[in-house]
């Protein structure tokens, strides 16, 4: 079977700077780092090659603004604009990076969870704080 990305990349390219959209995504989370990449991600790349950026609020833009220079040398010299928009939804089963929850954790997080009422905002809190603690054994850097 013949691989269709180099087919696909010459048609789109017909669309001129929008064309890079499919790079632009495959290394945006290199670029920004995966943190960063889930409260901001490129939406389009304008006619003159500036790249929008839709970020989860006003401060991400912000933030990421004073920092568009730097993001911007990563991806090869792009202008790069931000506000904000929308963003692509989470995968809510992806693991977080490195971080992996015990049974410990997940004890320790359904005790403290039992309380709530609603199941699946238990659910969720369980989960985050599972990571949570998690992440605090294994990462003491953010």
């Amino acid at each position: 079977m013949e691989r269709l990305a180099d087919d696909v990349r010459a048609e789109l390219g017909r669309f001129g700077p929008q064309a890079g959209m499919v790079e632009l995504l495959d290394r945006w989370p290199a670029a920004v780092g995966s943190h960063i990449a889930r409260f901001a991600w490129p939406a389009r790349i304008a006619r003159d090659g500036t790249i929008h950026v839709a970020t989860a609020d006003s401060i991400w833009a912000f933030e990421l603004g004073q920092r568009a220079c730097e993001i911007g040398e990563r991806l090869g010299g792009a202008k790069l604009r931000f506000a904000p928009g929308p963003l692509p939804e989470a995968d809510p089963e992806a693991p977080v990076a490195g971080v992996t929850p015990t049974e410990e954790d997940r004890r320790r997080a359904a005790a403290l969870a039992a309380g709530m009422a609603h199941e699946n905002l238990r659910e969720t809190v369980q989960k985050a704080l599972s990571f949570a603690f998690a992440r605090g054994r294994s990462d003491t850097s953010f």
